[in-house]
């Protein structure tokens, strides 16, 4: 299998806008939203909303937010004419992530377990990202076309959260999700670090949590957001910064933050009040990983200060793929598929929402996670691993 070429610095980053998203220094604070970052990543025109979700506070809020872009109504969120299903936008892709939103209310209220990265899948805030990593799963679920889709109904979310919270009670027993609080995920089909620059969701997030003394809010992120560092979260929050060797996330994390980016946050997230985990993901195997991995935990061990390693933890994912997600990349992104369409390694696997997947062979999937642990043992023996998937 060839390793892609990622050309000179720069090729990637001019070809799909990641130039402009080199964050600002963490003192930017509030402004953040209006800084240049926002306005390059966030270029929308168009935005698209049911009735109910323009008319609302929080979506006029949103629409006043980008006074030039087009407002069309839609009947439902999910059912976008030319947007949705439409092929053709597979050439547009990541144009569609960053010119395109959509506002509307979240119809079903449900929390399901989950037992991996957190006890509980939260309804989420959003659906879909600006960000265009390569391997995301929720394209699947979206046709041809991804942009952020923001509910405004988030009152309602807040208030099923808090009755699934009363719930529970305190939390009786440890276990790899967190020793004292139930961890709730809220940013299952989204990065909420992304999400603020559109609205206040992740901000009223944040700030309900921390009036929850039982639970905690928990979302993985590719982005650094200085906004966030403003909300107190008070150890509510667990943010998780998504990380991988630079080499592999220059050519599969489009539109992101910097992998340095992300782990010189670290520092200043959890002065702020988060608690601040990691996640490695997703590995992707190809010829050097180990090499590649390595190195990135190297530079952990070597910029991270000790107030960090001394409560971080981090989540191991192996890549899961898909036969439709690979064949709309061959259509915006083909040599990302080169390294993340293995027929050779790879194995049919149906997933719990029942879709069809692919990962990797057990065998192969089972000595890569051996190998990864050996170098985190080896170059962060600080890193708790809290799970490997």
């Amino acid at each position: 299998m060839p390793v892609p070429s990622v050309g000179p610095d720069g090729e990637l980053d001019a070809l799909f806008g990641l130039d402009a998203l080199e964050p600002p220094p963490s003192s930017a604070g509030p402004s953040f939203r209006d800084s240049v970052t926002a306005r390059r990543l966030l270029p929308v025109r168009e935005i698209y909303a049911e009735p109910a979700a323009a008319a609302s506070a929080r979506g006029r809020r949103i629409i006043a937010r980008f006074p030039e872009a087009r407002l069309v109504e839609v009947a439902s969120h999910w059912r976008v004419p030319g947007l949705h299903g439409n092929e053709g936008n597979v050439e547009r892709w990541v144009r569609v992530k960053g010119e395109t939103l959509v506002l509307g209310e979240r119809k079903t209220l449900s929390t399901r377990p989950n037992g991996r990265s957190a006890d509980w899948i939260a309804p989420g805030p959003s659906n879909g990202c600006a960000l265009a990593c390569a391997y995301c799963y929720v394209p699947r679920r979206k046709g041809y076309a991804n942009p952020i889709t923001v509910f405004t109904n988030l009152d309602r979310i807040i208030a099923h959260l808090g009755r699934h919270i009363a719930r529970q009670g305190p939390k009786r027993e440890p276990n790899q999700c967190d020793p004292t609080a139930w961890v709730y995920d809220i940013g299952e089909n989204g990065d909420c670090s992304v999400d603020a620059l559109v609205c206040d969701n992740t901000a009223d997030l944040v700030r309900a949590f921390r009036h929850w003394p039982t639970a905690k809010a928990s979302f993985a992120t590719k982005f650094v957001n200085p906004d966030l560092l403003a909300l107190e979260p008070r150890g509510r929050t667990r943010i998780r910064f998504s990380l991988m060797p630079e080499i592999d996330a220059r050519l599969l994390d489009v539109r992101t933050s910097p992998v340095a980016a992300r782990v010189a946050a670290a520092a200043d997230f959890l002065d702020a009040g988060y608690e601040v985990h990691f996640n490695f993901s997703p590995v992707v195997l190809r010829p050097g990983w180990r090499e590649a991995w390595g190195d990135l935990l190297r530079h952990l061990d070597d910029v991270l200060p000790e107030r960090v390693k001394r409560q971080a933890a981090a989540e191991v994912i192996m890549l899961t793929h898909n036969r439709e997600l690979h064949d709309v990349n061959l259509g915006w992104h083909p040599r990302a598929e080169q390294v993340l369409w293995q027929p050779d390694l790879q194995q049919a696997k149906r997933s719990e929402n029942g879709a069809s997947n692919v990962r990797y062979r057990n065998a192969i999937k089972a000595e890569a996670l051996s190998a990864l642990r050996d170098l985190v043992g080896v170059h962060a023996p600080w890193l708790r691993i809290r799970y490997a998937f």
